[in-house]
């Protein structure tokens, strides 16, 4: 990691997948019912995984794409997709889980604001974040539905710190996703890349954020609330 020193944040914001919940299971288990119904054979989870990262809508197209070895057509696309939003529906909370400390690391950081900004739309990210009881940490859970935008775009980032009335210099992006380290460093946040989800260290190695860390915890070692008593916080 580069030599960061302790810094003031008045806002978290937080990838999904891979950096909050372990969902790899249940996003495999939807892709592959939905190969299952188009009639193709099933990807191994690894596979699946390799696809996550830009919405839905380029995790089928990347997953037909390995099945056909070209571009898919657009009904079969359209029609994948289908499938998998009734599939992922009934399936999120099956095997998805909080990484283990999650829920402490935030418990550690409740003098900050947090969000969840993603590209999993909201209708499956907030469900998944109150089935695992921790939906009420956060002022903002955005998705595709809110922004309009997918990350590395900035805008997510952007209307996040709006609805929480922080600047990019007291935010803090933190995901485990080349496209969350780019999202962050387009809006002018400090960036921190996390092990131990969906990309391997090495790839995070050539993200170039800010900072890296191993556990959430470790953020409680690198930011505190630098607000002065009595000072406006225009939260």
């Amino acid at each position: 990691m580069k030599n960061f020193k302790p810094r003031p944040c008045r806002l978290f914001l937080f990838d999904l997948d891979g950096t909050l919940i372990d969902s790899k299971d249940d996003i495999a288990t939807a892709v592959n019912l939905v190969l299952d119904k188009l009639e193709f054979p099933p990807l191994p989870v690894y596979r699946v995984i390799e696809f996550v990262g830009n919405g839905v809508k380029k995790l089928l197209e990347r997953t037909l794409r390995e099945i056909h070895d070209h571009e898919p057509d657009e009904d079969l696309l359209l029609e994948g997709i289908r499938i998998f939003r009734e599939e992922y529906a009934k399936h999120m909370l099956d095997q998805t889980r909080l990484y283990p400390g999650v829920d402490d690391a935030l418990r550690r950081l409740s003098w900050a604001d947090m969000a969840v900004v993603s590209n999993k739309p909201e209708r499956y990210s907030k469900p998944i974040l109150e089935g695992l009881g921790v939906s009420g940490r956060f002022r903002a859970i955005l998705g595709e539905e809110t922004a309009h935008a997918y990350k590395p775009d900035p805008a997510p980032l952007k209307l996040a710190m709006e609805l929480c009335g922080a600047a990019p210099s007291d935010t803090v992006m933190v995901g485990d996703s080349f496209v969350d380290i780019e999202a962050g460093k387009a809006a002018g946040v400090t960036t921190c890349a996390v092990t131990g989800g969906f990309h391997t260290r090495e790839e995070i190695l050539m993200y170039d954020s800010d900072m890296i860390i191993n556990d959430l915890h470790e953020l409680s070692d690198y930011f505190y609330d630098g607000i002065e008593p009595g000072q406006n916080t225009d939260k």
